[in-house]
């Protein structure tokens, strides 16, 4: 298993749905060993379906302010993951020269979902709980990650 990465930067277009979540799933179960942060290729209005969600796994989200590209002071990020095609592409010009890892963990945007209340949340659900699956997988805590 490799090293753990200390800090993590979560990049998709509106940081508002993606990006939080897998900011805000980093920081409960690592909360201490991994610095994590989001952002958006623009910033986005707060989504409350996702505050929702992760509502129902424990996670607080209601404190999230999105935040664009434009805003980050920091770019000394061990790991990069991009979570939409948008965000992939203008991430890997930007790290060209970055002593950094880029991944790309592609993920649908439930927002684009139509229908009732209820086959909307569950397309965040679906969402949540694949990123769960993912941080698990490439960030793995002791025990197993879980909903």
């Amino acid at each position: 298993m490799s090293l753990l990465p200390q800090s993590v930067l979560f990049v998709c277009t509106n940081n508002v749905i993606r990006s939080p979540m897998a900011e805000a799933l980093v920081k409960h179960y690592h909360a201490k060993r991994i610095y994590a942060r989001s952002i958006g290729m623009r910033a986005g209005e707060p989504d409350g379906f996702a505050i929702e969600v992760m509502n129902e796994i424990g996670i607080d989200m209601s404190h999230h302010r999105p935040a664009s590209l434009d805003t980050l002071d920091d770019t000394s990020f061990d790991l990069v993951v991009t979570l939409s095609p948008e965000a992939h592409s203008r991430i890997l010009r930007l790290t060209s020269t970055y002593a950094t890892d880029v991944e790309y963990w592609p993920s649908e945007d439930p927002s684009v979902v139509e229908g009732s209340r209820e086959q909307r949340l569950d397309a965040y659900r679906t969402l949540r709980d694949r990123l769960v699956a993912r941080v698990g997988q490439r960030l793995p805590v002791r025990g197993s990650l879980s909903i």
